[in-house]
């Protein structure tokens, strides 16, 4: 099976082989963990903690 690298849209043959599948390279795959890491992607939903219990990793 072929699939596209989510991130730059280049063909990628889903195998085992594939160390990064469904990314074409590790720089891909880190692309798109920055891109998480920074919020850019998100699951769309409200948050599962109340904002007033959240802690601040700051505050401790």
């Amino acid at each position: 099976m072929i699939v596209s690298c989510p991130t730059c849209k280049k063909a990628v043959k889903w195998s085992t082989q594939q160390r990064w599948r469904p990314f074409c390279s590790e720089r891909c795959h880190m692309i798109d963990f920055g891109k998480w890491a920074d919020e850019e992607h998100r699951i769309p939903g409200s948050p599962q903690i109340p904002a007033e219990e959240e802690t601040d990793v700051n505050d401790r």
